[in-house]
């Protein structure tokens, strides 16, 4: 069922699944908390409650913001209860990595899934080496340039290399969302934001740290080499890595079971199912 928390001139939508210690799921860019469809059932199953959010202006939270600030996570967890362990994909790794910076009485851990969590430069050499990450980057300056439908659909097509069974009913649906103009102006509006606010915030984060990279991510010419910046820019000792093979810029989406083999463990080092609070 979906719940809302109001924020500033709008609200966030989420729903949470399950009882224990509590998990919470934010999406990246142009989609919406259904990507973590494979994910939510088998965190619940392990004992875990689960909260999974539309960040703003996607899925069913407000479409219009005067800002894409990413700081609506705290607030969940607050709303909620605390501790919790962030889990973030793309635009929102950066978001739980603020969140562990700032709020770090709230929270217990932070999974990052293809993250942009620091600044970005401009990789001419991995653009002219790497066929997949010069289409990608070209199709998304199209949707930032123009607002295409087409060119978000197939950035879409060449970041999830691996589909889902349910990929035919998914893509209708996102296809359908995004060609709303409201939704799709979120969308450009993020497109044009900046990870830097996160990369500054990097090391200050004083919990542990997953990051999960699909080394077939067009987003970077070398993603595990973006997972290494990352861990080199946190204070020593908190950051670990893991590659999915063949994986995309959307492993839960592509990988759910591999997502989850490697999120089960670093939760029971942050939060015990047992006694729904972090690890002694």
């Amino acid at each position: 069922m979906t719940e809302y928390l109001k924020i500033d001139a709008g609200r966030i939508a989420y729903d949470v699944t399950g009882e224990g210690p509590l998990v919470v799921l934010a999406h990246g860019m142009g989609d919406s908390r259904h990507s973590y469809r494979f994910v939510v059932p088998a965190l619940v199953a392990a004992g875990y409650r689960v909260a999974n959010m539309d960040i703003r202006g996607c899925g069913e939270s407000s479409a219009e913001w005067p800002g894409y600030s990413r700081t609506d996570i705290v607030a969940l967890v607050r709303h909620l209860g605390a501790p919790a362990v962030l889990v973030g994909q793309s635009i929102s790794g950066g978001a739980v990595t603020i969140a562990a910076a700032t709020a770090p009485e709230l929270i217990s851990g932070i999974v990052e899934l293809a993250p942009f969590t620091r600044a970005q430069s401009f990789d001419l050499g991995g653009l002219l080496r790497v066929k997949a990450h010069r289409a990608g980057t070209m199709r998304l300056a199209k949707v930032m340039l123009s607002g295409s439908l087409d060119a978000w659909m197939s950035y879409l097509d060449l970041a999830i290399p691996s589909k889902p069974a349910d990929w035919a009913h998914e893509s209708a649906r996102i296809r359908t969302t995004m060609a709303r103009p409201e939704r799709m102006a979120a969308l450009r509006a993020m497109t044009k934001t900046t990870p830097a606010d996160a990369g500054a915030q990097l090391a200050r984060v004083a919990c542990p740290v997953l990051i999960i990279e699909g080394s077939a991510d067009p987003d970077w010419a070398d993603p595990p080499a973006e997972a290494e910046r990352i861990v080199a820019d946190l204070p020593a000792g908190i950051g670990e890595i893991a590659v999915i093979d063949g994986a995309g810029h959307y492993p839960h989406t592509e990988t759910p079971a591999e997502v989850v083999a490697l999120a089960l463990p670093f939760l029971q080092k942050t939060l015990n199912p047992a006694d729904g609070g972090p690890h002694a």
